[in-house]
């Protein structure tokens, strides 16, 4: 276990029957950057059982954060959504993913397109400042099922603006977009949906998708990735890596995972096998 760090639990916060987020404690030497993902875990029969999670939480704060969807049959995900205050898990002591700044070329806007629990990187990269030095304007766009599921909209509308170190940027160029889609709200649609028809940039009253100017990140479903892809494709943007930079990322990692668990169920063997996966970009 040399490469994980022991970690409590702070606080959990239960924020529909569906979603969990809780904090930890960070250790000093743990450092990452905004977007990246790591591998957590407990231990369960003398082995460590792990999963992939993006950090929440800021580069800079010396706490870490996760945001889960409850799985109650998940190996993992249905003994995480027991945490309480005081427990401990495992976290691995190096960090890594596709969602970063640097895979991006500079451009004046940057589109944040998340659904579910892929809100969780880009949380990490709102509370950048070298986001907002970056870029003009940052879009979050949130998508989920139902409104109880837009979580952390407190915290973006309400407390971001009045933070100390990007209350400024937050206040000026920040533009938070949630939309559902089983639900009456304000917002309705698909968030490609409303790229696809224009109707997304009349709301945020800004120009529509151009790869010269703008720049894209995604992280959710894999319907989501997928329809993403295919608009920005067709639109001309080209994809960015590590090393590379271009106009949009997206979660590699979480992707790849996700369309293997689509074709079969995925038990314990199966978890254990796409931990192996993503351990070796951890090395």
């Amino acid at each position: 276990m040399s490469n994980f760090n022991q970690e409590r639990v702070l606080s959990v916060h239960h924020w529909t029957d569906n979603l969990v987020s809780f904090t930890t404690t960070r250790d000093p030497s743990f450092r990452f950057r905004s977007g990246e993902f790591t591998m957590i875990g407990l231990t369960f029969d003398e082995r460590p059982l792990l999963r992939a999670y993006s950090l929440a939480s800021a580069h800079y704060e010396n706490r870490l954060e996760f945001f889960a969807i409850k799985v109650p049959d998940g190996p993992l995900t249905s003994r995480l959504q027991q945490l309480k205050e005081g427990d401990e898990i495992i976290v691995s002591r190096k960090a890594t993913g596709t969602l970063v700044i640097d895979n991006l070329e500079y451009g004046r806007n940057l589109y944040l397109i998340g659904t579910g629990t892929g809100l969780a990187p880009f949380l990490s990269v709102i509370k950048d400042p070298a986001t907002y030095l970056r870029f003009k304007n940052v879009a979050l766009l949130h998508g989920c099922r139902r409104i109880e599921d837009l979580a952390y909209g407190e915290m973006i509308t309400g407390k971001l603006p009045s933070d100390e170190l990007v209350g400024d940027f937050a206040r000026y160029q920040l533009i938070y977009h949630p939309t559902v889609t089983r639900d009456r709200f304000w917002n309705c649609g698909r968030i490609t949906d409303l790229i696809a028809s224009g109707k997304l940039f009349s709301d945020i009253e800004l120009p529509e998708l151009d790869p010269q100017h703008d720049r894209v990140m995604i992280c959710g479903s894999p319907a989501l990735v997928r329809d993403a892809r295919e608009l920005l494709v067709a639109k001309g943007f080209i994809e960015g890596n590590h090393g590379e930079p271009a106009q949009f990322v997206f979660e590699k990692e979480f992707a790849e995972r996700n369309n293997l668990s689509s074709a079969r169920p995925r038990g314990l063997h199966e978890s254990r096998r796409q931990v192996g996966i993503a351990m070796k970009h951890l090395k």
